[in-house]
């Protein structure tokens, strides 16, 4: 078996990973290389793995170094393995399909969530920061998580008490997950196709859940939401730390300020709150 890696400076991985998905079906595992570097890597037989021109001329040039290894036959395993359970402000217990329920008297929510294709299962660091800031709200009222990807926020969001909850991705491989693990998760939320860079402003409501990197916030800041409207608490993660305080001033301009910040290494969420009239 062979390990394909592909490493891409972090304002071009979106368009690489795209990519990367249409060409690989069994899977992209991710992993943060550095604060500017993600890497992406596929696995399969000799002779199964993508065409790489393809993909250099569909990222735009982006600057992608490739590697391959070889690896032992029990990747499937070791990929397993990768999802780690993770349990969040001793209330939400995230965990993929394989991995036990938590016991009935543990008194926390069992949140589960298979990553599909190229998605996390909650245990990377933005998610479980945008899940403690989640957990400090009132779970009252209608949910918009924008970028839902596996759809754990809105799932989590959804057994909490919110609703309605509708999930948003680019990514109709997310839509497919978000539906696919909200159905095994017995919760109802709606998920559709949205794309901030192309569709302008992004819906609304009481709670928004924007789990995105840092240039995809600072555009939902500029652009604002539908009829002028805007949320009255809204999380913000996906972000650097380096990051925070560029953010932080950009909702503000949009009357959101901020109420809280959460940090783990690099990464940071930061949670804005609405004035109150």
């Amino acid at each position: 078996m062979i390990r394909l890696a592909l490493r891409v400076r972090r304002a071009d991985a979106e368009i690489v990973l795209a990519e990367l998905l249409e060409l690989a079906p069994a899977g992209v595992e991710e992993r943060d290389v550095s604060a500017d570097v993600v890497e992406y890597a596929v696995y399969g037989a000799p002779g199964e793995l993508p065409a790489l021109p393809d993909l250099r001329a569909a990222a735009g040039g982006a600057l992608v170094d490739v590697a391959t290894t070889e690896v032992a036959d029990d990747w499937s395993e070791r990929w397993r393995a990768f999802h780690e359970p993770v349990t969040v402000g001793g209330r939400v217990h995230v965990r993929a399909p394989w991995h036990d329920a938590p016991s009935a008297d543990a008194g926390v929510l069992d949140v589960v969530i298979d990553p599909g294709r190229a998605f996390g299962t909650g245990a990377h660091a933005t998610t479980r920061l945008c899940l403690e800031l989640l957990l400090e709200l009132e779970a009252a009222g209608a949910v918009v998580d924008l970028g839902c990807g596996s759809g754990v926020l809105a799932i989590a969001a959804a057994k909490l008490g919110f609703g309605p909850v509708l999930g948003l991705d680019y990514d109709p491989l997310a839509i497919d997950a978000t539906r696919a693990n909200a159905d095994v998760n017995g919760v109802e939320i709606e998920a559709r196709r949205y794309d901030l860079m192309r569709d302008g402003r992004a819906p609304a409501a009481p709670t928004v859940l924007a789990n995105l990197l840092g240039p995809l916030l600072r555009r939902l800041a500029e652009l604002g939401f539908h009829s002028g409207e805007r949320p009255r608490t809204l999380v913000a993660g996906g972000l650097l730390a380096r990051e925070a305080d560029e953010i932080a001033a950009a909702f503000a301009r949009r009357g959101l300020a901020e109420h809280s910040r959460r940090t783990d290494g690099e990464w940071a969420a930061l949670l804005f709150a609405a004035p109150r009239t």
